[in-house]
């Protein structure tokens, strides 16, 4: 038995209209999904970058109990992430005296780093932690 076109057999497959409500519906959930997903791996990158400020805000009060100095504190690296080979996300700085320090970290412009809610970080000798937006703090810290 052959099966002719007129035979009353249906055809399978997809409509262009049906095809085209599925991109739309694709388009959508990634244009929610995908601002998201930016915010989160800044917010990672945040972390990171708050993890070094602390932590060599401690390297430096251990260099201060020896030394009785943070003039002669440097940052053992430049950029956070610190790995080797990492791509910097943000810049680390030091601004120090005899009795005083304070650490900067600077978003950069490396994977949309730079429009960061929280703007630059710092964390001086008191524990004081501060950020350049006016984003609440305990958001950013």
């Amino acid at each position: 038995m052959t099966c002719s076109v007129g035979s009353g057999r249906s055809q399978r497959g997809f409509t262009l209209i049906e095809l085209m409500i599925v991109v739309a519906v694709i388009g959508i959930l990634a244009a929610i999904a995908l601002p998201s997903y930016n915010e989160s791996v800044r917010k990672s990158r945040r972390a990171q970058a708050k993890a070094d400020l602390v932590e060599y805000a401690q390297m430096a009060e251990r260099s201060f109990t020896v030394n009785n100095t943070y003039a002669t504190f440097a940052l053992p690296r430049d950029q956070s992430p610190r790995e080797a080979g990492s791509t910097a996300r943000y810049g680390l700085a030091i601004a120090r005296a005899a009795t005083t320090f304070t650490i900067t970290a600077t978003p950069t412009a490396q994977g949309g780093q730079a429009i960061d809610r929280c703007g630059t970080l710092t964390i001086n000798q008191a524990g004081v932690k501060t950020r350049s937006t006016g984003v609440p703090l305990q958001e950013c810290w």
